[in-house]
């Protein structure tokens, strides 16, 4: 995790009653470090603003997809664009702490990519995604993808500029991580049970996953999909496009 996105930084620097111990850093737990912290979220959260309005000006909808490593992030994506590319024009603003190996991939799929590699960061903030904004040729798309870094803890706290933030969840993860990262759901307004075509080959429980979710954010859409099979993606695909419709009018 990186030292200034504050993911070490607790909440409570106390022992609760009830026995449960936390151990805590207390040269990232003062008060100072913490005041910090705000006014790089505050600063943070004007260049997403700013972003935002960028992405509007060109009438682009922005969507955040976060995910754990491996759940599928990039051949989702790989996918849609296959899917959609003759109906929009899509641009895709890729995270990873090295390599340009998923801009490249996307690339392949003849939409353009700019790779941001964060070195020891473990998300993406807005002023990375600032950056990525002019490197992609806005007036030509209609969409444009953010895949934020593979972390289910540090994306959430750091809004990109996005109008729409998606989480996604594998099969090949357990089924109750949306209660064990709660931050992380409840700032989605989708989240994509991805992988689906390996359910008879994992100890995923979707019923429990979805009443898992929903408990942390009740008003969460939820859609099953399978990049492989292609399972799910007309609703994905829909889901796209209605928000596409919301920002164009």
């Amino acid at each position: 995790m990186c030292r200034d996105c504050g993911c070490s930084i607790t909440e409570h620097n106390h022992e609760h009653e009830h026995g449960h111990h936390h151990h805590h850093n207390p040269e990232l737990g003062d008060k100072k470090t913490i005041e910090v912290l705000i006014k790089i979220l505050d600063a943070n959260d004007r260049q997403a603003q700013s972003n935002r309005e960028h992405f509007e000006e060109h009438g682009i909808l922005a969507i955040n997809l976060m995910s754990s490593p491996g759940a599928g992030k990039t051949t989702l994506l790989e996918r849609t664009i296959e899917l959609l590319k003759d109906e929009l024009r899509i641009g895709v603003i890729e995270g990873d702490l090295e390599t340009n190996r998923d801009a490249e991939r996307i690339r392949a799929k003849g939409v353009p990519a700019y790779q941001i590699t964060t070195g020891q960061a473990c998300h993406l903030d807005a002023f990375m995604v600032h950056e990525g904004i002019h490197h992609l040729p806005l007036e030509e798309l209609d969409v444009v993808f953010i895949e934020n870094v593979g972390n289910l803890v540090c994306p959430a706290s750091y809004d990109v500029g996005a109008h729409v933030n998606v989480v996604l969840l594998s099969t090949t993860e357990g089924d109750d991580k949306p209660e064990k990262y709660p931050v992380m759901f409840r700032s989605a307004e989708l989240m994509l049970i991805t992988k689906i075509d390996l359910l008879p080959y994992m100890d995923f429980d979707v019923e429990r996953a979805v009443a898992s979710a929903r408990r942390v954010n009740p008003k969460l859409d939820i859609i099953k999909v399978s990049s492989k099979t292609g399972e799910g993606f007309d609703l994905w695909l829909d889901f796209i496009r209605s928000k596409r419709r919301l920002r164009v009018g």
